[in-house]
């Protein structure tokens, strides 16, 4: 039955509406099911969901939570009250269909995270929708499992902080396909066009260069102890480099310090990021996230060094911020409440969209600022 070169979910739909056409379905009659079709071609659920989620989108038949999905002819006479489609029009009418966005987080684990969806939740609430929030822990599977779970919920979109670009979610992609609205925060997958917002980290990490190189520095280091070289990392790193090769310096490979972990409860000082540190084999370090900005600051004062006086710190993502203004790091301000406040009306503008061509997907890039505080100087 399965046809190798076309995509499942076209696979589904061309089935049902064939079956619609072949077999005289008429306005209002029952399709086969999810569990039906799942069987049938051997596919996930969110699979099944998607191709129904197109066919809805463009008319060809209507669903009804708890109930199933029905044929929707548009030339059809009115279908009377009782009739499903009828059902389900009165609820959106009158307002009584629960409006739920699925958000999907690594984790809430600093303050980034928690402002960003206090935009998210903030954008959502304005226009009456609610939210329901999974944690992937920072991994692929449970990625995907949450994606599963809000489709079985009966969610109308997705804002998704994804796990990584590397490894390319196929619940994602089938989401792209089928045309189900989501938005991707932070990270975007290279090659694959989806709505998409971030702040701009090459910007970032260039104005963390020309601050610390006013400021008399010459041996910058770039620190990122994520477990997975991101899109957002690389794009950093990115802008470190420009900014460098812009001035005419060049790049020590040494000062780019990446694939490390560094926990809470590690012996901070036979960590090897101690002893780059203790042996100031750089003056300043630019950290990609607030927590690790911390850290360097600690080792610092283990190792007998004054921040800033001996060392200076330019943190993504400040960790200290709890209110604003109220921080001691001097650090790249990304603007994350009004990243996940964009992010909620980008997508409640393709949900609410009927009718508007696909593929136009936007890519917005918040321009970030340099907040100076207390853990940079004049290197000496």
């Amino acid at each position: 039955m399965k046809n190798e070169r076309m995509p499942l979910y076209q696979q589904i739909q061309d089935y049902i509406k064939e079956l619609i056409q072949s077999s005289g379905l008429k306005h209002g009659d029952r399709i086969p099911t999810e569990k039906e079709l799942m069987e049938l071609f051997n596919v996930s659920k969110i699979t099944v969901v998607n191709a129904l989620a197109g066919l809805s989108n463009e008319g060809s038949i209507t669903r009804v939570p708890g109930r199933g999905s029905f044929v929707n002819h548009a030339k059809a006479e009115a279908p009377d009250a009782g009739r499903p489609a009828a059902h389900l029009h009165e609820q959106r009418e009158n307002g009584l269909r629960e409006k739920i966005i699925g958000i999907v987080m690594p984790t809430i684990e600093d303050y980034f995270s928690i402002r960003l969806i206090d935009g998210m939740q903030k954008g959502l609430l304005e226009k009456g929708y609610r939210s329901v929030i999974q944690l992937t822990g920072g991994q692929l599977e449970k990625e995907k499992e949450a994606i599963k779970l809000f489709a079985d919920i009966g969610v109308e979109g997705l804002l998704i902080f994804p796990v990584d670009e590397g490894q390319y979610n196929e619940e994602i992609l089938s989401m792209k396909f089928s045309g189900f609205p989501f938005v991707l925060i932070d990270r975007f997958l290279p090659g694959v066009e989806t709505d998409y917002i971030a702040s701009d980290g090459r910007i970032g990490t260039q104005l963390a260069v020309d601050y610390l190189w006013e400021l008399g520095h010459r041996e910058i280091a770039i620190c990122s102890d994520s477990p997975l070289q991101t899109v957002t990392v690389q794009e950093r790193i990115d802008g470190y480099m420009n900014a460098l090769k812009n001035k005419g310096a060049l790049i020590n490979p040494a000062h780019i310090i990446t694939e490390f972990s560094l926990r809470t409860s590690d012996d901070v000082q036979a960590h090897p990021l101690f002893r780059y540190v203790k042996n100031r084999m750089a003056t300043a370090y630019i950290t990609l996230n607030g927590k690790l900005g911390a850290h360097i600051h600690q080792m610092a004062e283990l190792a007998g060094l004054n921040v800033p006086r001996d060392l200076s710190i330019i943190t993504f993502d400040d960790s200290t911020a709890i209110m604003e203004g109220v921080t001691n790091f001097t650090h790249i301000k990304q603007f994350e409440h009004e990243i996940g406040y964009q992010a909620a009306e980008l997508l409640l503008n393709r949900i609410n969209a009927a009718g508007e061509p696909k593929g136009n997907y936007s890519k917005i890039l918040i321009k970030p600022e340099l907040i100076t505080r207390h853990t940079t100087s004049a290197c000496k």
